[in-house]
C-alpha cells in the first residue's frame, strides 16, 4: 500500500487550502459557473441534478483500517452515512453540502486521501488485484506501474 512522503502530503494540503479559496470565491460570486467547472472537476466534485457528488480516489482500491474509519466518519457526518464504491474503486459521495467539501477534503487529507484526478479529461484510478505484491504466480508486482500511471 502505497503511503505518503512529506512531499504528497504537502501537495495535498496544498490542493485543500487551494480549492477552500477556490470554493469561497465561487460562492461569493467572484468565481463564475464556467471558471468554477474546471477547479471542481479537478477535485473531483460534480454538480448532479438533485446535489453535489464528491469522488474519492482509492489508489489501486486499497484502504488502510484508518482510512476505512474516516470514510466512515465522513460519510456519517457530510452525508447520509454511506458512500458508493465505483468500478474504478473509488467511493462516491452523492449527498455532500457544496459548502462541506473542503472540510470534507481537509479531513481526507489527514488519512493520506483525496479526490485529485477522479473527475474530468484525465487518468483515472488504477486499479489492481487484491493479491497484488503477495501472489505466488505473479510476474511482477503491479503496485509500483499503477503508482507510475496514476
Amino acid at each position: 500500500m502505497y503511503r505518503y512522503d512529506i512531499h504528497d502530503q504537502t501537495l495535498v494540503d496544498e490542493r485543500v487550502a487551494q480549492f477552500r479559496d477556490q470554493m469561497e470565491r465561487y460562492q461569493a460570486g467572484r468565481l463564475g459557473e464556467e471558471e468554477f467547472r474546471p477547479l471542481r472537476l479537478q477535485n473531483g466534485l460534480y454538480i448532479q441534478k438533485h446535489a453535489p457528488m464528491l469522488r474519492i480516489a482509492i489508489p489501486y482500491g486499497m484502504l488502510a483500517g484508518a482510512q476505512l474509519r474516516a470514510l466512515a466518519d465522513i460519510t456519517r457526518r457530510y452525508d447520509r452515512g454511506y458512500g458508493h464504491f465505483t468500478t474504478r474503486q473509488n467511493l462516491q459521495l452523492n449527498w455532500p453540502a457544496l459548502e462541506d467539501v473542503p472540510d470534507i477534503l481537509a479531513e481526507l487529507a489527514k488519512v493520506q486521501m483525496h479526490a485529485i484526478q477522479t473527475s474530468g479529461n484525465c487518468i483515472r484510478n488504477t486499479t489492481s488485484d487484491q493479491f497484488a505484491g503477495i501472489a505466488n504466480d505473479e510476474v511482477e508486482d503491479p503496485r509500483p506501474w499503477c503508482e507510475l500511471i496514476r
